[in-house]
């Protein structure tokens, strides 16, 4: 039988600059991950989020945290670095998480965000 291996899981969404709208968006995109890889918060090691600069309506950590949930992982939130034809309105997260050995992991682009990463969009 084998054990579990640390694991990391990639996704991003668009959002329009709305605390109503990064908020659900962040909420769809982490529940979609979880969803797709069997995923139980107890298995997560820590949550890290970037966002576009041009999104500044409402932290991600601080939106996934008012759901309700994530109440006792690492949250982190950054701004990624500016950079000439950048994707607009992009909020990204990677989440390190322990899953079973072996395990097919699905990563998460959605909401427009499917053009950043067409390889692992799903």
């Amino acid at each position: 039988m084998s054990g579990n291996r640390l694991y990391a899981l990639r996704g991003a969404t668009q959002c329009i600059n709305t605390a109503e709208d990064i908020s659900r968006q962040v909420s769809l995109l982490y529940d979609s991950l979880l969803e797709k890889n069997h995923l139980a918060e107890n298995d997560i090691v820590s949550v890290i989020f970037s966002q576009t600069g041009d999104l500044d309506a409402l932290n991600p950590a601080a939106a996934l945290r008012q759901t309700g949930r994530a109440g006792e992982l690492a949250l982190f939130a950054v701004q990624e670095a500016v950079t000439v034809d950048a994707f607009p309105r992009v909020i990204r997260v990677l989440i390190h998480c322990y899953l079973p050995e072996g395990a097919q992991i699905r990563h998460v682009y959605r909401n427009g965000a499917e053009v950043l990463r067409p390889d692992r969009a799903q």
